[in-house]
């Protein structure tokens, strides 16, 4: 969906979901009104794994991304953002889906939690079986 030029994607992980905006610019990623270096100052990792990828397709410098993220933690929210900039590069460009796709950056991890069941201690415990 190209309007105002700005491409769209949404990415969900677990809990967290994000919502992208992507358009020509010079780099700056600004997620949630903050720099991506303040909003994700804890971990290099993390911010790495938002980055992934724009390193793999060489396009480093030549986009601006705007990111409104909500629900989670950390490293939901980094993955959710990553999903979302992957999928609007690929409406940008068909070119890059082939390599986004051989690198599962396109593929949305659904595994969540487990909710806790009636009559038990948490999703799966129970109490402790006595023979006699």
């Amino acid at each position: 969906m190209a309007q105002n030029n700005y491409y769209y994607a949404l990415g969900r992980r677990k809990r967290s979901t994000a919502r992208v905006r992507i358009q020509k610019g010079n780099g700056n990623i600004i997620i949630n009104s903050k720099p991506i270096n303040d909003y994700f100052s804890a971990s290099k990792s993390i911010i790495n794994k938002i980055l992934e990828p724009f390193i793999l397709l060489d396009i480093f410098n030549k986009y601006d991304v705007s990111v409104l993220a909500s629900g989670g933690g950390q490293d939901g929210q980094a993955e959710a953002i990553r999903l979302a900039i992957s999928k609007a590069i690929v409406t940008m460009n068909d070119d890059y889906k082939g390599t986004l796709k051989k690198s599962n950056l396109l593929s949305r991890d659904s595994r969540d939690k487990e909710r806790k069941k009636f009559g038990l201690k948490g999703a799966r415990k129970q109490r402790q079986f006595t023979k006699r």
